[in-house]
């Protein structure tokens, strides 16, 4: 069965279970599950019952699609995403995100948890990403190009909509809420990254760095979507002391901070 075959069976079964059409498809990080209280559900799908989708094993992520309503509007939730590190192929990484777009998702909202080596960021802060630097050995895009899912060469210039991001930071400024504007380094994981890495990333111009995000968003972009994306620091790669990063640590620091983010996420996707 061909990708586009695939695709075309999942969405398939996922409408034989919803009376929604979703416009916006939101991708929930380490930690950032909170999301999912400020939407009126009408449906949820456990991954492992969708037909073709990977199953989700991190620790701290649900493993469904979440249906329902936030901001007025009609979301798709992935309430636990996949990761290269896992050992799934691009393909499995990014199948959901074909997936929302043959659903009729026209905009994808991505957050996520990432080091920060930028020297102004705080752990707890929310990073708007405008752009990314791809540093993972498999590119999601990489085989024989099915012309039915998008184009051979996808430009990348604008991977962020500068729109979103303006509206964002515009709400943000209305909350009172600090925010900052930062490049992404998509790498592959799942060891975090050593100080001569993180000092490294920082030098060719990244201001947070994680383990996802990137392929997904180059799928989106792909598929003709409209894509916002946001970090919490969960961790500073850039401090001095000689302490350690555990996974448990940075589910604490993003569930933190993750109200912050369901907050404008959610006023967001209110204004779209």
């Amino acid at each position: 069965m061909t990708l586009f075959d695939k695709i075309q069976e999942t969405a398939a079964f996922i409408l034989s279970k919803i009376n929604t059409q979703p416009q916006v498809g939101i991708i929930l990080g380490s930690g950032l599950g909170g999301l999912i209280d400020a939407v009126t559900i009408e449906t949820e799908i456990a991954y492992g019952t969708i037909p073709n989708f990977p199953v989700s094993t991190v620790e701290g992520h649900a493993g469904k699609l979440v249906f329902g309503k936030l901001g007025g509007k009609e979301v798709m939730m992935m309430a636990g995403r996949f990761h290269y590190y896992e050992g799934y192929t691009m393909e499995e990484v990014t199948f959901p995100v074909r997936v929302m777009k043959a659903l009729g998702v026209q905009t994808l909202v991505v957050s996520n948890a990432a080091g920060g080596m930028n020297t102004a960021y705080k752990v707890g802060d929310l990073v708007i990403i405008h752009d990314h630097i791809n540093l993972f050995p498999e590119h999601p895009l990489r085989g024989k190009n099915d012309a039915r899912l998008g184009v051979r060469f996808q430009d990348m210039s604008e991977p962020y909509d500068l729109a979103l991001i303006a509206k964002a930071k515009e709400i943000a400024k209305a909350k009172d809420l600090k925010v900052h504007d930062g490049v992404y380094i998509g790498l592959q994981g799942p060891t975090f990254e050593t100080r001569a890495e993180y000092k490294w990333l920082h030098i060719i111009g990244g201001d947070v760095v994680g383990m996802s995000t990137v392929p997904e968003v180059i799928v989106a972009r792909h598929g003709g979507m409209n894509v916002f994306a946001a970090s919490v620091v969960t961790d500073l790669g850039i401090r001095d002391e000689l302490n350690t990063i555990s996974h448990e640590e940075v589910l604490e620091a993003a569930n933190a901070a993750a109200p912050k983010l369901a907050g404008l996420v959610a006023d967001l996707v209110a204004a779209m």
